[in-house]
């Protein structure tokens, strides 16, 4: 209308404002979807954990007698360092061999690349146990490779290669091995070539180039199969139990041993929450390192 004067404009900020308090107000529809989800992990996971973090400070009495035990006494203490020297081990000749075979993968061919690839995934799709007997037959003293060895005049008698820490980090290595190959692979493949041609023509040799240039590339892949590595060997059960022989005890065997055999719940609890413990740690260091999406590329 001639004359009137136009109402002013409500600024932008404020709108912006107005139209968040009320999203705030209704429940997004599409949360729905995800209520199941949420029901079955807090009743299945979160619940139960719950339940494991009462029980260590609780039974047999209330207190933290039982994360006393296992930094005081003897063979708490010795299990837990057994666990992490192995699983150190483990973790450094799993990442040694897995950027080997990443670095190949990464440098062959499309057909020779999918083969590599096919190598490294098979494994993962065979039984753990399974591939725990295998090695069992394969190291025993009149296994294979003890046969092998003393045919060819190597060896005058059977190596020990079962029923010890050597027979545990074979098999667990086995096992990790992809978990190692996939993250270094695909920081590998996101590698622009251009870097290392410019380091080359600039005058820098093979190995400087390597040293220089594409192994610092590499390291947010290295270290984030480190972490990936080092948290499955905590929680490996069945390969110690068989390649140990009773021998070698980890922390998972460990948590066993003290809930179904000694009925130490309490203990065995402790055991548990020390384990999840450590896990969390390696994951938020991952995490805040690296970060989970640089470190697979």
């Amino acid at each position: 209308m001639r004359g009137s004067t136009p109402l002013p404009a409500e600024p932008v900020a404020a709108r912006i404002e107005t139209a968040l308090r009320n999203a705030r107000g209704r429940l997004d529809p599409y949360w729905w979807l995800v209520a199941p989800l949420l029901i079955v992990t807090i009743g299945l996971y979160l619940l139960p954990l719950g339940n494991i973090l009462v029980l260590s400070v609780t039974d047999p009495k209330p207190g933290l007698d039982n994360y006393e035990r296992l930094v005081t006494a003897a063979g708490p203490v010795k299990v837990l360092m057994t666990t992490l020297r192995i699983c150190a081990v483990t973790t450094a000749i799993s990442i040694v061999l897995g950027f080997c075979v990443a670095f190949a993968m990464a440098h062959a061919g499309d057909r020779h690349q999918r083969i590599l690839l096919v190598g490294v995934l098979v494994p993962l799709w065979i039984s753990v146990l399974v591939r725990a007997f295998s090695w069992l037959v394969l190291l025993r003293d009149q296994g294979p490779v003890n046969d092998w060895l003393m045919r060819g005049g190597l060896i005058d008698e059977p190596l020990a290669l079962v029923r010890n820490e050597l027979g545990v980090v074979i098999g667990m290595v086995h096992y990790l091995i992809p978990y190692a190959v996939l993250p270094i692979f695909a920081v590998m493949r996101g590698i622009d070539q251009r870097l290392l041609f410019a380091s080359r023509s600039l005058g820098a040799g093979p190995a400087t180039t390597f040293l220089k240039v594409y192994l610092p590339l590499t390291l947010p892949g290295v270290f984030a199969a480190m972490v990936i590595v080092f948290v499955f060997g905590l929680g490996f059960y069945v390969t110690p139990a068989i390649l140990g022989g009773g021998r070698v005890v980890m922390l998972a065997e460990s948590v066993s041993v003290a809930i179904l055999q000694t009925v130490r719940w309490g203990f065995g609890a402790a055991q548990s929450v020390v384990l999840l413990v450590l896990t969390l740690v390696l994951i938020g260091i991952m995490g805040k390192t690296v970060g989970l999406k640089k470190g697979f590329g």
